[in-house]
């Protein structure tokens, strides 16, 4: 781990740019711990991994690393931070919120030293790229210009060949979003909510259409022009506004085919103190888990959303066991033959994934599967697949069988 005041001491020479008055260091005596210590804790809620939910995750946010996954598959580590904690949104859930009742100080990156700080954690391997979110500062676009200063500084001056992913901040230009492309890997507009009416509840600053799905449309136009390698993510706060799971999957759905995001991150809602929403009961991170599953077999495994439909319950919520068993109990209604089951009837078995249904396709093409052990050496998870698997004439004996 790089400890906060490790990247703090690598801000040594550098100039700071604190929202307050009189308050610029020109010397730079010291760094200054408190401004590195607040601009890494307040990404805490912008997730840059669905494996962000980890037993070491205090460690994480305090040292200002994160990991993440690139598109070609490789988890690379990058400093995670804020460019300001300065926000005049009013986003219920959020500290940095004009809404928080605590008004602690607030901070600012200049554009060359957030790029010098970053320089020297990328030059002695500590990260691979940057993480570079923010909250609105005085508005949208003079922060997103310095971002993309900062961006700038990095890729033209210094030739940096890094990973940057930069958030585009709601309401931002066209323009911003345009230079923004040309300079990162990835970009992402935080949906944070499923409709207007659960926008207006968690931020009414926002303009749902107009400062996020218009945002997001801007860079899916873009891209056909702008290479993107890392395409557009997008995030959302589950259960923030009482939002059902199934809300969350129809608006997930349209993500995915109208604006051509490249992956959704979901965030479980944690009330904090000093927010306007602190009094309200937090999300199981089970819920969390259960979304992501949902999201892997629509995205992954290509599950129709009528099956997915199928893992939801009558108050359109997922329940805390494996999404796919709940829809394999509805959509198999024949056991599955590994011998002559295709592909796509060999996905659809709980115990069994992408890579392993690939390995029975390979395996029977100069072997006979037949006995479950054939399988377990491929990679099947026997005990999941088992009840819903025919292998070699015979079908596992379920308690659920013998009821019906």
């Amino acid at each position: 781990m790089v400890t906060l005041e490790k990247i703090a001491h690598l801000a040594l020479g550098s100039s700071f740019d604190p929202l307050g008055a009189g308050l610029y260091n020109a010397e730079a005596e010291r760094p200054d711990f408190d401004k590195i210590a607040a601009l890494g804790k307040g990404t805490r809620y912008d997730v840059c991994s669905s494996n962000a939910i980890i037993d070491d995750l205090n460690n994480v946010v305090k040292s200002g690393i994160c990991h993440s996954f690139t598109h070609d598959g490789r988890c690379i580590s990058l400093f995670k931070t804020l460019y300001t904690n300065w926000c005049t949104h009013q986003c219920n859930y959020c500290t940095n919120s004009a809404a928080c009742s605590d008004q602690s100080r607030k901070f600012s990156y200049a554009p060359e030293e957030l790029a010098r700080i970053t320089l020297e954690l990328y030059r002695t391997n500590h990260i691979e790229g940057l993480f570079l979110s923010s909250g609105s500062g005085a508005d949208e676009d003079s922060t997103m210009e310095k971002m993309v200063e900062t961006a700038r500084i990095l890729r033209v001056r210094h030739n940096f060949r890094g990973y940057i992913h930069l958030k585009i901040l709601p309401g931002a230009s066209l323009e911003s979003i345009r230079e923004a492309m040309e300079l990162s890997d990835r970009v992402s507009v935080n949906l944070e909510a499923t409709s207007q009416s659960h926008m207006s509840e968690m931020s009414p600053t926002k303009d749902f259409q107009n400062d996020i799905i218009q945002r997001q449309r801007y860079v899916r136009d873009l891209m056909e022009k702008i290479t993107l390698p890392a395409g557009q993510t997008t995030q959302l706060v589950v259960g923030g506004a009482g939002e059902s799971d199934q809300e969350i999957f129809q608006r997930i759905l349209y993500e995915y085919r109208e604006l051509g995001i490249k992956r959704a991150y979901y965030s479980a809602f944690s009330p904090i103190s000093g927010t306007p929403f602190e009094s309200r009961k937090k999300e199981p991170l089970w819920r969390e888990h259960r979304l992501y599953q949902m999201d892997w077999l629509y995205r992954i495994y290509r599950f129709s959303p009528g099956e997915i439909e199928h893992a939801f319950n009558d108050s359109g919520f997922l329940s805390n066991s494996d999404p796919k068993v709940a829809i394999a109990r509805k959509v198999l209604e024949l056991a599955v033959d590994p011998a002559s089951a295709s592909y796509a009837e060999l996905i659809r078995v709980p115990g069994i994934g992408p890579r392993s249904a690939s390995k029975i396709l390979a395996f029977r093409m100069h072997n006979r599967i037949s006995k479950r052990e054939d399988l377990a050496n491929l990679g099947v998870r026997i005990k999941r697949a088992g009840p819903f698997l025919k292998i070699n004439g015979w079908r596992e004996a379920t308690l659920d069988r013998w009821l019906k």
